[in-house]
Formats: C-alpha cells, structure tokens, sequence
C-alpha cells in the first residue's frame, strides 16, 4: 500500500497545480503560493526517492536544502511585493509596468 508510485503520484498533483498557480494568477502572493508548492513536489520526490532507494540520507539532506532555500526566497519575495504595494498600492502583477523602465 506504501509504494513509491503513490508518493509520485501525490507529487505531480502538488507540481501540477503550483505550475497552475504560477501560469494563470496575476497576485503576487499566489505566485508565490504557486512556487511554493512546486518546492513542496520536489521535496517530495528527493524523500520518496530516499525512502525507496536505500534509505541513504542525500535525498533528506537536499530537502533540508530545499525547505532553507524556500524560506530565504518567500521572505525576499514578499519583501518585493510589500515595496510593490507601498509604490504602486497594487499586487497585481501585470499592472506593475514601470519596473520594466
């Protein structure tokens, strides 16, 4: 019942919807939602992968590396955003045009 094809199986459901997420959403903290949940999939992969490869402790340690990765990236990230709202009183991405001058 434990098998590596159901841990597969939930990862690419997590990939699938944060590259949804990503692709279709305008606000930037569903963006961010979104690559959370694509990190979460990955993670998922290197500890099933461990699991059922052996038990070695590469694929913990990668997720560890993951999870410190994921934090450093939200709190930049909403950082950006913050300063977004503060300059143009909006989070919606696509009405943000003048960073691009």
């Amino acid at each position: 019942m434990d098998t590596l094809t159901n841990y597969l199986f939930v990862s690419v459901v997590l990939f699938s919807l944060g590259l949804f997420g990503v692709i279709t959403r305008r606000n930037g903290v569903a963006v961010l939602m979104g690559v959370e949940l694509i990190l979460n999939a990955a993670n998922l992969n290197f500890l099933a992968f461990a699991r059922f490869g052996g038990m070695n402790m590469a694929g913990h340690v990668y997720a560890l590396f993951v999870i410190v990765l994921a934090a450093a990236e939200a709190a930049v990230a909403l950082a950006i955003i913050i300063n977004i709202f503060n300059n143009f009183k909006t989070i919606n991405i696509d009405e943000v045009s003048e960073l691009k001058q």
